[in-house]
């Protein structure tokens, strides 16, 4: 069993932060979290305003382990000029205040385990999965990530860093979740575009096991893709959508500018994508609870 740990964490109040800090605590550590609103946690909270580069450096008291999950929804709303540039900051200035407070903060900080995006690899299928050895894309949200991880990196000859590429999470109550189910559930889902297109998913509690396996195991260190080990399309995600809800599906598949029109240029990140290998991380000894898609949304949809 690994020794308890005083772990940090952002984004807290999050869906993937409120299952991790479940998680971290039944496993024995002590969690607090960093937030904008700091009474509404159920653990020890203390401020950050990462867009006035605010810190309250009490948090850093006695801490070990800092896990960065805060950002700005990706695909929460249509991406104006504003929205995008919200998009970019949330994720670099937050990143930047973190590996600026480890440096000049007297504090412990040994690892530092940082969400990060399989958008880095861009939108394409490249006819074989990406691995974490793949150069970045250059559309818009890969050079998010890019942004995004080199702040992070800016800390790795003093830290150990962890930065966790992660898809699609499903959760009984993400907001990616609710948009797949809705449509099938009213009878009116269908493919969107071609189709063809993959979705990179992980269930929520296999990526909050990852983020343990990361503050757990010191041998773990670099980039590692947060997906299921078996990617669907789009298509076949909508079928066994339709499977485990007994639904039907007979309307033909959404045509690819009805969802631009609907969506704005966010489209782009259901209408396209390759595949991500998850083989990095298994290698790295970590064994996925829900495998398949089937199994995850089995589970997740409470039918047995």
């Amino acid at each position: 069993m690994s020794p308890a740990k005083n772990i940090l964490i952002t984004g807290g109040s999050g869906m993937i932060g409120s299952r991790l800090t479940t998680l971290l605590i039944e496993a024995g550590h002590r969690v607090s979290h960093l937030s904008r609103s700091p009474g509404q946690s159920s653990v020890k909270t203390f401020a950050w305003h990462p867009e006035r580069s605010f810190i309250d450096e009490k948090a850093f008291e006695d801490i070990d382990t800092i896990v960065h999950l805060a950002g700005a929804g990706i695909a929460d709303k249509r991406w104006s000029a504003r929205r995008k540039t919200e998009i970019l900051l949330s994720r670099t200035d937050s990143s930047r205040l973190l590996a600026e407070a480890i440096r000049r903060v007297a504090n412990h900080v040994s690892a530092l385990i940082s969400a990060s995006g399989i958008s880095y690899y861009g939108l394409k299928d490249p006819g074989r999965p990406f691995d974490e050895s793949e150069p970045p894309a250059q559309d818009f949200m890969a050079k998010v990530t890019v942004a995004w991880e080199k702040e992070i990196d800016a800390v790795k000859d003093r830290v150990r860093v962890v930065k966790i590429r992660t898809g699609v999470v499903l959760s009984q109550d993400g907001v990616a979740m609710k948009k797949l189910t809705m449509p099938v559930k009213f009878f009116v889902g269908a493919p969107l575009g071609s189709g063809k297109q993959f979705v990179n998913w992980i269930h929520i509690d296999d990526v909050c096991r990852m983020y343990v396996k990361a503050v757990e195991d010191p041998n773990m260190q670099g980039v590692y893709n947060g997906v299921a080990p078996n990617p669907v399309t789009n298509a076949e995600l909508t079928r066994e959508l339709a499977r485990v809800l007994n639904r039907p599906l007979w309307l033909p598949p959404v045509p690819r500018f009805i969802v631009k029109l609907i969506a704005g240029e966010v489209a782009d990140v259901v209408l396209e994508g390759g595949r991500i290998s998850s083989s990095k991380i298994e290698q790295s000894g970590f064994h996925f609870q829900f495998g398949t898609i089937r199994t995850a949304l089995q589970d997740l949809l409470a039918v047995r």
